[in-house]
């Protein structure tokens, strides 16, 4: 085992681990924010297994992640934003400290793997990632204004 894998453990250990309480306990609203937090600490995790066992392959499985993860949050709040109406979810602090950590890994990496094709595949997952979190958090707590509701 090395740096990368143990860092791997971690990093899925207590975040599916928190996303799986949020899942399992309370309310709708912390369930649908708990299922935006398994992606964005699944994709770092992946991308920290990717390094630790040396298989570029495991990157393209962080990038489809970060790509239909914040889909799959778009989707239960349109579907349950009757549901969500009377009791919107604020986990703001939840919602950038996710997107931190999804920045750092992805900085980190950026900084190992050293400039080409790697380092750009990596910058384009950090951008889905903390963007896709953002977007989706944004769309859970109430969507944005201006924009037409139905």
């Amino acid at each position: 085992m090395n740096g990368w894998i143990l860092a791997a453990t971690v990093v899925l250990a207590g975040g599916l681990g928190a996303a799986l309480w949020g899942v399992a306990t309370g309310p709708l609203s912390r369930r649908v924010v708990a299922q935006n937090l398994s992606t964005a600490v699944a994709c770092p995790g992946v991308l920290l297994l990717a390094q630790g066992y040396s298989r570029t392959s495991y990157v393209d499985v962080a990038l489809v992640l970060a790509l239909l993860g914040p889909v799959g949050t778009l989707v239960f709040a349109r579907l349950l934003a009757g549901e969500l109406a009377d009791d919107r979810p604020s986990a703001w602090g939840l919602t950038w400290a996710a997107a931190a950590l999804g920045a750092v890994v992805v900085l980190v990496l950026c900084a190992v793997t050293g400039p080409g094709r790697a380092m750009v595949k990596l910058l384009v997952i950090g951008t889905l990632l903390i963007g896709g979190n953002l977007i989706g958090s944004r769309a859970l707590s109430g969507g944005f204004a201006g924009v037409r509701r139905g």
